[in-house]
């Protein structure tokens, strides 16, 4: 995919930034002279006419995909900048209009993210569901065998800026921490960062596996039979990346045997069948995707929002552009 923006994008009128709710608008409040903020969300409705020709920086809300959603924004002529509001951004990377930039989340969901990511790994280790479904029986069952998440061995594949934030907290906890990226550095917080292809070594060793890995075709099924038999007798592996990312059935096999256990934020399929095998899987603890879902309403988010609208006001590259368009709408 091209990357290049040279030439694309140019100032001196004023920018229209459409955000899809009157609460969003508030909550980014007031902007320079130079730029406006309108209301319309391209799920319901094509692009009022009055604003056809002004549009320049689309925010769309969270669970905005689909053809009919950028045929509407392919409206818009002037249109440079689509902004999602996740980290991940294959939904719509097929559906760009051509000479239209994406921009996605980074950065917005970090602390979201890790804080379920962690939650969901001091649950599994300190068996919380077990006290869960005890409380509901009104019934006291201590146990004291369960593992602490201190002092275990730590992996997060998928080290960027929510796996750097997923490694302060484990390290906070007194975890080893080691990551693994599409290439092999020290990362600034001084993680020791491996390739891709140290897997096959490193797995052995990881108590606990964070998985935070985009869904491409590289990382597509990655966590397969292969994978999980290389992680140790009782290890636990963490998804807060995208359900894809897991061959399910593998993890259904390993999870029935009891050797690993799982706590997952994203599954495949999603939503997850009522009658999925995975619901019931020994050692499985599921919450329904929603480690990173911010509010637009939210700093982070808002602060993106004032971001795009600054780089467009100085004819800079789009804040966090991960592609260009290059498909007909």
């Amino acid at each position: 995919m091209e990357r290049s923006l040279d030439g694309w994008w140019h100032t001196g009128r004023v920018i229209t930034v459409s955000v899809p709710t009157q609460d969003v608008a508030d909550a980014i409040g007031r902007v320079a002279a130079d730029a406006r903020v309108v209301i319309w969300d391209p799920r319901e409705s094509d692009v009022p006419i009055e604003e056809r020709e002004r549009i320049s920086i689309a925010c769309l809300a969270h669970g905005t995909g689909g053809r009919r959603v950028y045929e509407r924004l392919a409206q818009c002529p002037d249109l440079k900048v689509i902004q999602i509001p996740s980290a991940g951004y294959e939904h719509a990377a097929p559906f760009v209009p051509p000479g239209v930039a994406l921009a996605n989340a980074r950065g917005v969901h970090d602390t979201r993210t890790a804080e379920l990511a962690l939650l969901l790994a001091l649950a599994s280790q300190r068996e919380l569901p077990r006290y869960v479904e005890a409380q509901a029986r009104a019934a006291w069952e201590p146990t004291v065998t369960s593992a602490s998440l201190a002092d275990r061995r730590a992996l997060v594949v998928g080290y960027g800026s929510i796996g750097a934030a997923i490694g302060a907290r484990l390290r906070a906890c007194e975890v080893e921490v080691l990551g693994v990226a599409r290439s092999a550095r020290i990362a600034p917080d001084g993680t020791i960062i491996h390739a891709f292809g140290d897997l096959p070594s490193l797995l052995p060793k990881a108590e606990i596996v964070f998985l935070v890995t985009p869904l491409d075709d590289s990382t597509r099924g990655m966590v397969d039979a292969a994978f999980l038999a290389a992680m140790p007798d009782g290890a636990l592996l963490v998804n807060v990346s995208r359900g894809g990312v897991v061959d399910t059935d593998a993890l259904v096999a390993e999870l029935q045997s009891g050797r690993l256990r799982a706590a997952l934020d994203v599954t495949d399929p999603e939503p997850l069948p009522s009658d999925h095998p995975l619901w019931s899987a020994p050692g499985a603890l599921i919450s329904p995707h929603i480690a990173g879902w911010a509010q637009l309403t939210d700093r982070r988010y808002v602060a993106l929002v004032h971001a795009q609208i600054d780089a467009r006001r100085r004819g800079d590259d789009p804040v966090n552009f991960v592609m260009m368009g290059a498909f007909p709408a």
